[in-house]
């Protein structure tokens, strides 16, 4: 479910981002091109900063996991016997007795001595280790998809409708990725909702007023 909220997330940065830009243009003028050319450059810079923001932080987390790996790895090779008795210590934490922690312990230590201390100790899976990769292409992908709504939604329609429908298309959009964000985390909808929408509303209120001032300052 992690995943799927993260995508949640980054879509609705796709939504907000490319919105902004977008109603900040028309704000400016309705021609397509200029529209066209700043909605796309937008996508893909945004796409890209996204996927490498998303690269950095989870290549660094691997980093440090694989390094308490390392670590955890060392200490059992060394001294076995201390951290069997650190791993009971950790069960009888959890309320079990001593005699049943130690046998637990000793069990699991049998069975995968490494496995049984990095996932208890560390709260570390070492066969599920995050992929950078993987995390960036979902980043960029959730970006993208989000992104390309407003950009459809400002050129689809004649010129004198193209605001008016991109704010329409976002905030509904807004209001989905709300609900969905919400469900997905067991939080107030109506709260999710009412966030994403007003802050979307402002956003693209923001741009297009700047854009506006800009073309009538003649800039």
């Amino acid at each position: 479910m992690n995943w799927l909220r993260a995508g949640v997330l980054g879509a609705d940065d796709g939504i907000v981002s490319i919105a902004g830009i977008v109603t900040g243009v028309a704000g400016a003028t309705m021609a397509r091109g200029p529209i066209l050319t700043a909605g796309i450059a937008g996508l893909f810079a945004g796409a890209i900063s996204m996927a490498l923001g998303e690269y950095v932080s989870v290549s660094s987390q691997r980093d440090t996991e694989r390094a308490l790996l390392d670590k955890e790895r060392a200490e059992l090779a060394e001294a076995p016997g201390q951290e069997l008795a650190e791993l009971t210590a950790l069960y009888q934490a959890k309320g079990l007795s001593a005699q049943t922690a130690r046998t637990v312990a000793e069990e699991l230590t049998r069975h995968d001595a490494f496995a049984a201390h990095v996932e208890v100790e560390l709260g570390i899976d070492p066969g599920a280790l995050t992929n950078p990769w993987q995390a960036a292409t979902a980043s960029a992908a959730a970006f993208t998809i989000g992104a390309l709504l407003p950009l459809v939604a400002v050129l689809a329609p004649p010129t004198s409708w193209r605001v008016p429908v991109t704010f329409v298309a976002v905030l509904v959009a807004l209001a989905v990725t709300g609900e969905v964000s919400a469900r997905l985390g067991g939080t107030s909808r109506r709260a999710a909702v009412a966030r994403v929408v007003i802050g979307g509303a402002l956003g693209m209120l923001v741009t297009y007023g700047i854009g506006h001032l800009v073309h009538s300052a003649g800039i």
